[in-house]
């Protein structure tokens, strides 16, 4: 087996010797360098380390144009930042430059210890990479998945991954070419867009990409959950530590441990929230309400907004130190509007769902019901989009949707859409309380059962999904 070897860049003979001792005890070589100088020299006489660990600040100069250099010519090579204590603005700008992620003065072993088995599996996932280009067989057995026993995912599994982004246009080609990359760093990324542009599936992607792929994903809505739990909710509590705390509960950074918190909505926290935030993601520690110690946590933070993040800023409703750690890193995703060339094949895709879901042949499209779709403004995107199809699968009585089932008015003639017949024995009442019912119950698995944001989702008040859910009967 090829030896592991880390490549350390300090100025301090003693965290030389510290971190030398850390790493050889996890089964890495190690080599040690004081300043720029040396460093380079280490590179140049060797460019396959599987982990860079430097310093910021150097006798000759600044950690960031090593972590520059690195990500120039050797980018294969996880470099991350050692900064001195409190100074997270060092951390930020050495993620921005390109840095994996980062640790604190003094170096908690711990986290230290996370942090290298990440770059490693990053470095592990790279080789695994290569071998596979280079050697794969012409043909594999049925079934396999194109990868060995380590459970890696192979070129193919990364391919179909990003496949779940689905269209050719130009502006999605980028989302998938910028998520590979965002796919190994462990900086935090703020992903912006309209509603309905795919925000959640984005962060799974980059998530499902990187080295933390088998550990938990874990998404909450911050604007779903009520303001008297949200401490409890994000960092859990002890049994006893208020009334109706009838037994330990581990927050939602626990149960991320070692993977991915996604924070969508993150522009709904209140402000008190947001400084207990950002002190978990500095400090990289939780406590529980009622608890007195501390808990290690090891957390990827993505985060998401529909509502532009700066002018909140700059009005003081979001934390300006919050806001520049989590967007460190911003990935925006287009609006239908940005993709219209992919219109019509997210619609036949969408079909192809929503008919396995209904257990239902699946429908097609005539030439005029995808200009329709091509043409209409989409205020909700692909969200939207679906809830369209939906009605015009639930209204069609043949095989092919065509402009008419779609309900559009996309021409400006003053057509106030069809004139629906009945297509059965049932009456008027009955076929659209059928029509509402599938609504309803398909906006309630998007929302994966959470009734606050199915009602955000269908733009009507809690109150009115509640009832509508009563009189339906659907739990």
């Amino acid at each position: 087996m090829t030896e592991m070897r880390a490549l350390v860049v300090d100025d301090e003979p003693d965290l030389r010797e510290l971190l030398d001792i850390t790493l050889s005890r996890m089964g890495l070589e190690v080599d040690t360098a004081e300043d720029l100088a040396a460093a380079r020299r280490c590179l140049s006489n060797r460019s396959d380390y599987a982990l860079c660990l430097t310093d910021m600040r150097l006798p000759d100069g600044n950690g960031l144009t090593l972590i520059k250099e690195i990500n120039r010519d050797y980018d294969q090579i996880p470099v991350a930042m050692i900064t001195a204590f409190g100074k997270v603005e060092d951390a930020v700008t050495a993620l921005k430059y390109g840095a994996f992620d980062f640790v604190s003065k003094p170096v908690d072993l711990e986290v230290l210890r996370n942090l290298v088995r990440t770059a490693l599996k990053l470095k592990q996932d790279d080789a695994e990479k290569s071998v596979t280009t280079s050697t794969a067989a012409p043909t594999a057995p049925a079934g396999s998945r194109g990868n060995d026993d380590s459970g890696e995912a192979s070129d193919d599994d990364r391919s179909l991954l990003l496949q779940r982004l689905i269209g050719q246009s130009d502006a999605i080609k980028r989302v998938r070419q910028t998520i590979v990359k965002l796919a190994r760093s462990q900086a935090p990324v703020l992903i912006s867009g309209d509603s309905g542009t795919g925000k959640e599936l984005a962060a799974r992607l980059i998530h499902d990409l990187g080295p933390r792929a088998e550990e938990p994903f874990v998404a909450v809505n911050c604007g779903a959950i009520p303001t008297e739990l949200m401490e409890s909710e994000f960092f859990g509590h002890i049994k006893g530590s208020f009334t109706g705390a009838d037994a330990d509960k581990e927050g939602l950074f626990q149960a991320a441990q070692g993977g991915t918190l996604f924070l969508d909505e993150v522009a709904d926290l209140p402000l008190a929230m947001q400084v207990k935030l950002l002190r978990v993601i500095q400090e990289k520690t939780v406590r529980p309400i009622g608890g007195r110690q501390e808990i290690k946590i090891d957390v990827r933070i993505l985060s998401a907004s529909h509502k532009p993040l700066k002018p909140l800023v700059e009005d003081g409703s979001f934390r300006n130190d919050l806001y520049y750690r989590l967007n460190v890193i911003e990935l925006h995703m287009p609006s239908l509007s940005e993709r219209r060339g992919d219109i019509g094949v997210l619609a036949l895709h969408f079909l192809k769902n929503i008919a396995e879901q209904w257990g239902e042949p699946p429908r097609t499209l005539d030439d005029s019901a995808i200009e329709s779709l091509r043409q209409h403004n989409y205020s909700g995107n692909v969200r939207e989009l679906v809830n369209i199809l939906q009605r015009a699968v639930t209204l069609c009585e043949g095989d092919c949707i065509t402009r008419e089932d779609l309900s559009l008015d996309n021409d400006g003639s003053g057509d106030n859409g069809p004139i629906i017949d009945r297509p059965d024995d049932r009456s008027l009442d009955d076929y659209i309380e059928d029509v509402e019912r599938k609504i309803l119950e398909n906006a309630l698995r998007e929302a994966r059962f959470n009734k606050t944001e199915a009602a955000r989702q269908l733009g009507i008040t809690f109150r009115s999904l509640r009832y509508k859910l009563k009189k339906y009967g659907i739990d």
